[in-house]
């Protein structure tokens, strides 16, 4: 269920699906880059103003689903307008900063993007844009990720499949929320 803060700018309503924190693992594969799979924490939170933040982090993970090392991160500010257009612009610790396009898809709670400006520092690997498409499924937020340098076509990159984190706070607010329960606790059993 997607719940819609009330302290929310009314022009976010549409990315209210997007709000809280989300955890999960995908992968990651594209010529000449290690082809691995990876965890990933992703943040969107707004605070009463016309844009969404957004945080990513994501770790390569071995075999067994550990953490090995920092993958890559992200951070940047999404905002929507009245006609379901999406504005995001993005900067990457790898010394990328992006400004992506894109809109919400009619009647159903996903988003594509594309890239229409890229700068990078010198250091920073080629690369020259790209597209994404986030898609709220049965409760959990998927993404996909397709790149392209100015030697590799737009191809997918990376993909990931997150659940939300619930905190203890939200926990709380469910268990205030319960019907009451009889005193054994049993008879809501039978």
């Amino acid at each position: 269920m997607i719940e819609i803060p009330s302290d929310l700018n009314p022009e976010l309503v549409p990315l209210a699906f997007l709000l809280g924190t989300w955890e999960g693992a995908g992968v990651s594969d594209f010529p000449g880059a290690e082809k691995c799979n990876f965890g990933q924490s992703v943040s969107f939170s707004h605070d009463g103003r016309d844009f969404i933040e957004y945080h990513s982090h994501s770790w390569v993970l071995d075999g067994d689903g550990n953490k090995v090392r920092p993958l890559e991160s992200e951070s940047g500010y999404w905002r929507v307008d009245k006609d379901r257009k999406i504005e995001v612009v993005m900067v990457r610790d790898q010394g990328v900063v992006e400004i992506w396009y894109g809109e919400l898809a009619d009647k159903k709670p996903q988003i594509d993007l594309a890239t229409d400006a890229v700068a990078r520092i010198q250091g920073s690997a080629p690369y020259s844009g790209g597209k994404r498409l986030y898609g709220y499924v049965k409760g959990d937020l998927m993404w996909v990720g397709e790149k392209a340098t100015p030697e590799v076509e737009l191809r997918p990159y990376m993909s990931a499949h997150l659940k939300k984190v619930v905190t203890p706070e939200e926990v709380a607010d469910m268990a205030r929320n319960l019907p009451d329960m009889p005193d054994d606790g049993i008879a809501f059993f039978r």
